[in-house]
């Protein structure tokens, strides 16, 4: 991970869905400054983030509206 995206990681605002509860199984996202998204397990925020670009994040959404990943 270059030093920028670190950064960019370091002072993101990371959110859960409120569906998730309080028990940490879950994954957050933060929007980040330069456009791209920053994905983390919330139960192990201190490991690598996944970074994507805004593109194919709001695929991934698109997806996720109409049930593409549901098992």
């Amino acid at each position: 991970m270059d030093e920028l995206t670190a950064g960019l990681l370091e002072s993101a605002e990371w959110r859960k869905a409120t569906r998730s509860g309080d028990n940490g199984d879950c994954i957050e996202v933060a929007p980040l400054r330069d456009g791209r998204v920053g994905l983390r397990d919330s139960e192990h925020p201190e490991l690598p983030a996944y970074v994507v670009s805004s593109s194919v994040w709001a695929a991934f959404i698109d997806g996720a509206k109409k049930g593409e990943f549901d098992f």
